[in-house]
């Protein structure tokens, strides 16, 4: 690999840099855009887009295949045979309907039809993406589409094979929804202007997930000579519009799109800071160098397959979270008031009680430049609504899932040296955050009366919101220990222990307990429970899941086991203990481990702390060639804003951060040759797996800069000071 250095800081803002400290910037030759395929995951439930995007950008410009029901998450399925048009903002991997702003269209023909009535047949071999690009031949409009995007800005372009009345249709009335009362009811406010016979401005109002307001400003490379307004439902405000262009067959038709939380004119200056001409492809071009420039961290040596797996695994943790403020660093707040981010970027999109477990853990180690503005803008969202947020999603709440990992995700950023944020700020939001019970999810004081959530007070997931604000506690202790604040330490290490207040020592689960102290009955451990659709106990899970939600104190709950055998007796039937359900959360299944949800994540890494590595190198293994193909098909489940990719990296590499805050990665087992890491100040970090084969899969020895090895851990700060690991395998 060839490289080449450079110290021009003003690249820093894209992405090329881990900061303007003079830092040598890494550059190579390798294309590892190669390797990423977008399509992976598009199909059955991993709910990711193959559209155009930039790291962390506010654009996700992608096509549209259908936008009803839990299946349209990301309004894109692989196996759908027709496309309704292209919107401008997706999310990457969720569970959950919202985004999907600004659907366009190119059409030819009869204009005045049903709104739905401009779909379009494609053939699926004249269909392809790449990080930055998608492109798609459509069939009766008789058109090439070709989208690209900068980081508040989408770019599209039309090629008219036919010109037979070549319009473009814009309906600010779509968005996905999870019935089709609400995708005809979504839209609360609507305002457009024709500026001038190239330039369409307005703002939209919606709510879906959460109340969005988007303003945009759409702009044409030529005049619309004639447009009309298609008629509205009933219960419908968003516009449905045809815009007309006089083309001849082969001619282009280009269409530029930035938003703004903001306001129109905040629109305005994305684009005009980030797409100020109609250079198609060189913005194509840098959207491609910048996802590069990112993938160049990680050299991978491993087959094409792999590559294509890790790549893209890569790629889709880097889509999110998302910098909603713009180009000046104004954002609309969760108080719905404009503001200036104090870091200069605000971000959302943060689905922490999935990321918290691993993929801001990657962002530490691999995009550390980011990770004081996420801190940041947990922070300053944490300051208007009155506690960090638990699913953050255009500057607003949404209050899915349970506890507040943002804590996690400060406490950890802090343990790990990050300084770019206000230490005491924060710390007043995480002791705000778990102390001051807040709206739905949060109830402090039966919390600390009952050193648990009691099941017959706790509509639902008692269990599992103890469990996982008991991780939360422990976060804040560890950060408020770390500055000294001994009082406050002690307190929530107190609370940390509250998960064994749910421990049943003669089923040996998790199990959800009466505000009297009894047990509820009856108990079936294999049940799933889910808040949205079966209600009980856990979340998106079941007791086999849970029981193991103890990431902060393992010995703990091996001694609450009776000790390592038992422990692992129990921890053995978890992956043959055959589990039964139809829930849609809960996929992946080994016996009872279900990879494809984040609470069994951690699991497999258990034996290794519990004194029987091995079984976690075969288990790691199976993972690997079970639950992970580069095929649309082939996630197990959401990729839920890049955890289960992290995932995939981490153990790739043959270590795992199973307490994200202690700073520590516990050891699995290698299932690549060799990576080499591109770390902050121009250090590498090479791990090397010698003799890793299909039969050769168990860690036999491990040296650290050729000194034997013997923790069952690698700390944040040994990888950080750049050196060789050294994997044997046998």
């Amino acid at each position: 690999m060839k490289k080449t250095h450079s110290i021009l800081c003003a690249l820093a803002l894209t992405g090329s840099f881990f900061g303007c400290s003079g830092t040598p910037q890494t550059t190579t030759e390798t294309d590892y855009t190669q390797y990423v395929n977008p399509f992976i995951g598009a199909a059955d439930n991993g709910h990711t887009f193959p559209g155009a995007c930039r790291p962390f950008g506010m654009i996700q410009t992608s096509p549209v295949t259908g936008a009803v029901g839990w299946r349209y998450c990301s309004e894109y399925v692989y196996e759908d045979s027709l496309i309704w048009g292209f919107t401008q903002t997706h999310l990457n991997g969720t569970g959950c309907m919202d985004l999907g702003d600004i659907l366009v269209m190119p059409l030819t023909g009869t204009r005045a039809r049903a709104w739905d009535a401009y779909r379009s047949t494609f053939p699926k071999e004249q269909e392809d993406a790449a990080p930055g690009y998608y492109t798609v031949e459509l069939t009766e409009p008789g058109v090439k589409a070709e989208l690209t995007a900068s980081a508040h800005a989408a770019l599209h372009r039309y090629t008219y094979h036919k010109a037979d009345s070549a319009s473009v249709l814009i309906d600010l009335q779509h968005g996905p929804a999870w019935n089709e009362n609400q995708y005809h009811s979504q839209v609360r406010e609507c305002e457009t202007n024709w500026e001038d016979a190239q330039t369409l401005t307005g703002h939209v109002r919606n709510s879906v997930w959460v109340n969005q307001d988007y303003f945009f400003v759409m702009k044409f490379n030529r005049p619309v000579t004639d447009s009309i307004n298609l008629p509205m439902g009933e219960t419908e405000k968003g516009r449905r519009i045809i815009a007309t262009f006089d083309v001849k067959p082969g001619e282009e038709v280009l269409m530029k799109v930035a938003l703004s939380t903001t306001g129109v004119e905040g629109a305005k200056k994305n684009l005009e800071a980030e797409i100020s001409g109609w250079d198609f492809d060189a913005v194509r071009t840098a959207a491609h160098d910048e996802w590069n420039s990112y993938l160049s961290r990680i050299e991978l040596t491993g087959t094409d397959e792999e590559k294509k797996n890790f790549y893209t695994s890569f790629y889709h943790a880097l889509i999110q979270p998302n910098q909603i403020s713009d180009v000046d660093g104004k954002y609309r707040n969760a108080a719905d008031e404009v503001t200036t981010a104090q870091g200069g970027t605000f971000y959302s999109t943060f689905s922490l009680w999935d990321t918290y477990r691993a993929a801001h853990p990657f962002y530490t180690l691999m995009v550390p430049e980011r990770v004081d503005g996420f801190v940041n803008s947990l922070i300053e969202q944490a300051e208007v609504q009155g506690f960090l947020p638990i699913w953050g999603l255009w500057g607003k709440e949404n209050y899915c899932m349970v506890a507040n990992h943002g804590v996690s995700v400060v406490a950890e950023a802090y343990r790990k040296g990050f300084r770019g944020f206000d230490a005491e700020r924060a710390f007043a939001a995480i002791k705000q955050t778990q102390t001051v019970s807040h709206k739905l999810k949060s109830d402090w004081e039966t919390y600390m009366k009952y050193g648990y959530l009691p099941t017959d007070l706790i509509k639902t997931e008692s269990v599992s919101s103890t469990l996982e604000s008991v991780y939360d506690d422990y976060a804040a202790a560890d950060m408020a220990r770390r500055m000294g604040k001994e009082e406050d330490a002690a307190y929530f290490a107190r609370r940390a222990d509250f998960y064994k207040n749910l421990f049943d020592p003669e089923t040996k689960f998790m199990r959800p307990r009466l505000a009297d102290g009894s047990w509820r009955t009856p108990f079936n451990p294999s049940d799933v429970a889910h808040a949205e659709s079966s209600g009980g106990d856990y979340t998106e899970g079941n007791a086999w899941q849970y029981t193991w939600h103890v990431q902060h104190d393992v010995p703990g709950l091996i001694e609450l086991f009776g000790g390592t055998e038992p422990f692992l007796n129990k921890l053995d039937s978890v992956f043959t203990v055959k589990l039964e359900t139809t829930q849609a959360d809960v996929t992946g299944l080994i016996g009872q481990y279900a990879h494809g949800n984040e609470p069994s994540h951690h699991i497999t890494y258990l034996y290794a702390l519990a004194g029987r590595p091995e079984r976690t190198q075969e288990l790691i293994r199976q993972i690997f060639d079970t639950q992970y193909r580069p095929e649309p098909d082939g996630l197990c489940g959401n990729d839920d804003c890049g955890q289960m990719s992290a995932w995939y990296m981490f153990s790739a590499m043959g270590f795992y951060p199973v307490d994200p805050v202690s700073g520590n990665y516990v050891f699995g087992a290698p299932q690549m040759p060799k990576f080499v890491l591109h770390l902050a100040d121009g250090k590498t970090f090479t791990i090397i797996a010698e003799g890793l084969s299909r039969e050769h899969k168990y860690i036999e020895s491990i040296t650290l800069n050729g000194e034997p090895y013997t923790k069952n851990y690698i700390s944040h700060e040994d990888i950080l000071k750049g050196g060789t690991l050294v994997y044997k395998m046998k």
